[in-house]
C-alpha cells in the first residue's frame, strides 16, 4: 500500500515545475491524469538523450497517463470537469488567468467540488503588472538575484540545473500534503498557490539579510564558500582539486595540526577565528597552497580522513553514475527502451520497490479515460 492510494490528480501542467509535483504524487500511489495540448507537453522536444525521449519528460511524467484535451472545445471542456469534479487534486501552470479565463478557476472548480485540493504554479504569482513576464527557469534565477551570487569573482553564473522550477515542484508537492492532510481535519479542500520567484526569493534569504540589513550582499567567491574559510576547493600537488569543509574552531585546530603539519597557522591572529580567514582569505588560500603543493589527493584525503575533516572530490556527472552511493530506478521511454534513472530520494521501510513504469505517449490513455468519464 502506498500514501496516496486511491487518489485521483488531474495536472494541467506543461515544462518542469508542476510536472515534478505531481511526479511525487504518482510514486506516492496516486493515479495521475496529464491534460496536454494536441502537439503534447512542450518539454517532450527538450531533447532525444532517454531513448529518443527526452531526458526532462522521461524523469517527470513515467508512471502517468496522457490525456489530450482542448478544454477551448465545448466537449472537451465538459469532460475536464466531469474529471475535476471526481478528482482530489488540481494542479495547473499554465499562464496565469488561463485556466479561469477557460471556466476552470481555482475558486470555481473549489466551489463545484469542495473535496477538491488546487494548487497552481506560476512564474510570479498572480500581480497583473507581472503577467507579462515570462517565468522560465533561467529567467527567474536572473530575477531573483540567484545568478548574481553564483559563479566565480570574475563572472556570474546559472545554477547548472533547473533549479527554480525544481524548487517550486517540490514547494508544490509539499503544500499539496499540507492541504491533504488539513482536509482530513476539516472535511473540505483548500487552494495553494506557489510561484517560481517566491521559491528562489525565500531561498535567497541569507544574501538578502546581508544586503538588506547587513554590510551588503556577500561577493561571488566560485568554489568558496562566500561566509566560512576555509570551505571550499583546494588543489593538490597533482592537479587534482578537493573540496574541505570546517565547521568550527576544534576542527580548524586539527586540520593545522594533523592535515597541514602546521600548527602555527592555528593561532595566526589573521586566522584564529573565522571572520579572521574570510577577512584575510588570499592570505589564507596562499598559505594553504604552499602545504598541498607538497601533496597529492590521496595523501590529502588520507590525511584529512584520519582527522576526521570533512572533504569531497570535485565529481563529474561520470563519476557521480559510477558512485557508490547512487541508486537507481528504472523506467520504460520512448519505444519501450529501458532507462535507469537515479532513484526516488525517499526510502520508506518495508516498502516494496514497484516494477518499471513507463513514459506515456501523447495522447496515450485518451481513448480509455474519455470512455471512462464519459458523460451518462
Amino acid at each position: 500500500m502506498k500514501p496516496l492510494d486511491g487518489m485521483l490528480v488531474i495536472s494541467v501542467e506543461q515544462a518542469v515545475a508542476a510536472p515534478l509535483c505531481t511526479a511525487r504524487l504518482a510514486d506516492a500511489g496516486a493515479r495521475v491524469i496529464k491534460i496536454e495540448r494536441a502537439e503534447g507537453d512542450f518539454a517532450r522536444k527538450y531533447d532525444q538523450a532517454a531513448g529518443g525521449a527526452s531526458s526532462y519528460f522521461a524523469w517527470l511524467n513515467h508512471g502517468k497517463q496522457s490525456l489530450v484535451l482542448d478544454f477551448k472545445q465545448d466537449e472537451d471542456a465538459a469532460l475536464l470537469h466531469r474529471l475535476i469534479g471526481q478528482a482530489d487534486v488540481l494542479v495547473q501552470n499554465l499562464a496565469p488567468g488561463a485556466m479561469q479565463r477557460a471556466g476552470f478557476g481555482s475558486s470555481e472548480v473549489r466551489a463545484q467540488n469542495p473535496n477538491l485540493v488546487t494548487c497552481d504554479i506560476s512564474g510570479y504569482g498572480e500581480a497583473p503588472e507581472l503577467a507579462h513576464l515570462k517565468a522560465y527557469d533561467l529567467l527567474v534565477q536572473a530575477e531573483s538575484g540567484l545568478i548574481e551570487v553564483s559563479g566565480g569573482p570574475g563572472e556570474p553564473g546559472r545554477i547548472g540545473i533547473s533549479l527554480c522550477d525544481i524548487g517550486a515542484g517540490i514547494t508544490a508537492h509539499a503544500a499539496v500534503l499540507e492541504a491533504l492532510l488539513l482536509r482530513e481535519r476539516s472535511g473540505e479542500g483548500s487552494g495553494v498557490a506557489i510561484s517560481l520567484f517566491d521559491v528562489a526569493a525565500e531561498w535567497m534569504s541569507v544574501p538578502f539579510v546581508h544586503q538588506v540589513h547587513g554590510e551588503g550582499a556577500p561577493k561571488r567567491s566560485g568554489l568558496h564558500h562566500p561566509s566560512i574559510a576555509p570551505y571550499g576547493a583546494y588543489e593538490t600537488d597533482d592537479g587534482v582539486k578537493t573540496i574541505l569543509s570546517i565547521q568550527n574552531e576544534r576542527e580548524w585546530q586539527r586540520l593545522c595540526d594533523d592535515v597541514f603539519l602546521r600548527p602555527d597557522m592555528a593561532g595566526d591572529p589573521r586566522f584564529n577565528s573565522n571572520n579572521q580567514r574570510v577577512k584575510n582569505r588570499a592570505a589564507l588560500d596562499e598559505d594553504i597552497g604552499k602545504v598541498l603543493g607538497l601533496l597529492n589527493a590521496t595523501e590529502f584525503r588520507e590525511r584529512l580522513g584520519a582527522a576526521k575533516i570533512a572533504y569531497a572530490g570535485l565529481n563529474n556527472v561520470a563519476d557521480l553514475a559510477a558512485h557508490p552511493a547512487l541508486r537507481h530506478r528504472e523506467i520504460v521511454a520512448g519505444g519501450g527502451a529501458g532507462l535507469a534513472l537515479p532513484a526516488h530520494p525517499v526510502r520508506w521501510a518495508g516498502l516494496r520497490v514497484q516494477g518499471a513504469s513507463a513514459v506515456p505517449e501523447i495522447g496515450e490513455h485518451s481513448a480509455a479515460i474519455r470512455a471512462e468519464f464519459a458523460d451518462d
